[in-house]
């Protein structure tokens, strides 16, 4: 299960991803929101963050405007690390290194044609479980 959110600015942005998800029959619980009208992200991005954070769902996706707001905001959440990212590299990369439980993206700066396959690859790349990395991310989690 895959938490989704966006504030307003992300909003036709979360139209593409969920059909997307949708298409591919991945199922997603929608935190919000549910339409234009101006809203704080903060506000969308702690109920995704303590989904994810809880167990209840296994990873999230969070879109606002540039994505940073929306990611900072959900890094807040302990256990959370939501990773901005812009390309599909970065999305293949965090997932193995940093094990990342969100994405966040920006959807000014980001198209849904390649959104779609930064959220593609995140979806489906594991975590490598290397010794570097698990103890890396022991080291972010220890605070």
């Amino acid at each position: 299960m895959i938490a989704f959110g966006c504030d307003h600015g992300g909003f036709e942005l979360k139209e593409e991803i969920l059909a997307y998800l949708d298409k591919e029959g991945i199922e997603y619980k929608d935190f919000g929101c549910f339409d234009r009208t101006s809203c704080d992200y903060p506000d969308i991005a702690k109920p995704v963050a303590h989904a994810v954070a809880s167990g209840e769902c296994e990873k999230g996706i969070l879109v606002c405007g540039t994505g940073i707001g929306i990611s900072i905001a959900a890094n807040k959440v302990k256990g959370i690390r939501a990773a901005l990212c812009g390309d599909c590299f970065s999305a293949q990369a965090t997932r193995e290194h940093n094990d990342a439980n969100i994405l966040a993206l920006g959807a000014r700066v980001t198209g849904p044609g390649l959104a779609v396959k930064i959220v593609d690859t995140f979806l489906h790349t594991e975590f490598s479980g290397d010794e570097r990395h698990a103890r890396r991310i022991a080291k972010i989690e220890d605070e």
